[in-house]
């Protein structure tokens, strides 16, 4: 019998104005973010407005531990899929509970090309993420 299809979950957001500090980082960190992902990074993300907040799934997620450039604050990065495109979800641990400079209902996404561009983006573009079950949070963050 052939393995059950893989259960795919989508987040739909509003494309709005981040900060610039994912440029920043990549400047310092882009190797390591690269032996991480297996992919050399675009310095920036492209941030996008959920209609909720979204919950990180830790336990799934490709981890840079503070320790591991000697900073101050550790970081989830989640694979997905944004246009077909492989991507990653990045949130700092700050950000998980909502104490950092995004709301928890703010996903930062990471790829290797500046999606605003590539794919005409502007604040309030709708975009949609995919995310597989074996990375996927099964549930929304509780509010």
């Amino acid at each position: 019998m052939p393995a059950p299809a893989p259960q795919v979950q989508y987040l739909h957001g509003k494309v709005v104005t981040g900060l610039g500090n994912f440029s920043y980082w990549m400047t310092l960190l882009g190797d390591l973010y690269a032996s991480k992902t297996g992919m050399r990074l675009f310095p920036g993300t492209l941030n996008l407005q959920l209609d909720r907040p979204w919950e990180t799934p830790r336990r799934r997620a490709i981890r840079i531990e503070k320790e591991e450039y000697g900073g101050r604050v550790s970081v989830s990065i989640i694979p997905c899929r944004v246009f077909g495109r492989k991507a990653f979800i990045v949130r700092t641990d700050q950000n998980e509970p909502g104490t950092g400079d995004h709301a928890r209902s703010i996903v930062e996404i990471a790829t290797d090309v500046k999606l605003r561009e590539v794919y005409s983006l502007t604040d309030g573009s709708e975009v949609e993420v995919e995310l597989w079950a074996a990375i996927a949070a099964t549930r929304p963050a509780a509010v």
